[in-house]
């Protein structure tokens, strides 16, 4: 295990070879670091701005084995990467952050909320369904309308249905194929809000302002931050979010979805054990932003500043929406960033832009 802090001129290792990768390995290469990633895809977006790639399935031994002799600490761009991966990573004496809890918590949502739950970050009630009769026992209990999701996988909307009467459960059971799923009750919330934090090895911790996120079709659209709340709202948020991070013992930059009720009552909606959608308004509302914050937690740098200088409106760009590249780059309030994925399909997240709305 390599000596913290890694010098510039270390290699650092990313699981994933997304858009999220890529803006962690531009902000690794800032600090003087050289990255590794490893992804099936042999184009990736990640891939064409780091050192080098290893093009293999995320849980091939070999690539693992070959990711974790290059790379002096290793860390994964999305939280489906299999928790196997890490852990294999971690016993054969890799640096390996976040850590493999981190990433089975979050991977599967009756763990991940039954944990946090433990460790005093509220969520809505919910209930296992395995069965039909779960099922319905679960919407006797719950109350209507409720969510089904599926406990495992699923994303921006997918893998998951309303419930609005107790008739539609088989169908809504069977439109899951049927898979394990989580019953959750729903939120009657005032808005959405996030908190990104992080946490080094040595347990220093450094919470950025909350976000305010609309959402459209189950997708993120924008993220207005800092969001306009009370002192006590930010305060019970940071609180939240260093419980979740002691909690795991986590080691890097984590997202956290809350549902505001009003009257300073927050619930936790889910956690992401990575840099997140709802934290790419640092990039040009924060002196250090997550991407940058995520490679000194993860390095054994000290944690950088997290006071904004800028509101900032971040828009997500999907699918076609990208060809209005030319007009939004020349806009003097907006920056944008492009993720250089090469095929814009209804929904896929191409860029994001970030509107100067004034000093914070």
């Amino acid at each position: 295990m390599p000596d913290l802090p890694l010098p510039p001129g270390s290699t650092l290792g990313i699981i994933g070879g997304g858009q999220l990768g890529r803006m962690l390995s531009q902000a690794a290469s800032r600090l003087g670091f050289d990255v590794v990633i490893l992804d099936p895809e042999a184009d990736s977006p990640a891939g064409r701005v780091s050192a080098r790639q290893i093009v293999a399935a995320y849980d091939d031994p070999k690539a693992l084995s070959a990711l974790g002799r290059a790379a002096d600490v290793v860390t994964f761009e999305f939280e489906n990467v299999p928790a196997e991966s890490i852990e294999r990573l971690a016993e054969a004496g890799a640096l390996v952050a976040p850590g493999p809890t981190a990433l089975r918590v979050s991977q599967d949502r009756v763990d991940e909320k039954t944990f946090l739950n433990a460790v005093g970050a509220p969520t809505v009630a919910f209930a296992v369904v395995d069965t039909l009769d779960d099922l319905v026992v679960g919407l006797t209990e719950l109350g209507l309308p409720a969510l089904l999701k599926t406990r495992r996988e699923g994303y921006d909307g997918k893998g998951q249905v309303w419930i609005y009467s107790i008739e539609d459960a088989p169908a809504a059971l069977e439109s899951l194929g049927g898979r394990p799923a989580i019953l959750e009750a729903k939120a009657t919330f005032v808005r959405e809000l996030s908190v990104i934090a992080a946490r080094d090895w040595d347990g220093h911790m450094a919470v950025y302002p909350l976000g305010e996120n609309r959402h459209e079709g189950g997708v993120l659209r924008t993220t207005l931050a800092p969001a306009a709340v009370d002192e006590k709202t930010q305060v019970r948020a940071r609180a939240i979010a260093e419980a979740i991070l002691d909690g795991l013992d986590y080691v890097g930059v984590l997202g956290v979805e809350l549902f505001d009720l009003g009257d300073d009552v927050l619930l936790v909606n889910e956690i992401a054990p990575r840099v997140h959608n709802t934290g790419h308004w640092t990039q040009d509302g924060c002196v250090c932003d997550q991407f940058e914050q995520h490679i000194r937690a993860v390095a054994g740098w000290p944690l950088g500043p997290t006071t904004a200088h800028a509101r900032i409106e971040m828009t997500n760009l999907l699918g076609d929406d990208v060809e209005d590249w030319r007009k939004l780059s020349a806009k003097s309030d907006e920056r944008l960033h492009l993720y250089g994925k090469a095929e814009a399909r209804p929904g896929r997240k191409m860029a994001h832009v970030n509107r100067v709305l004034g000093a914070s």
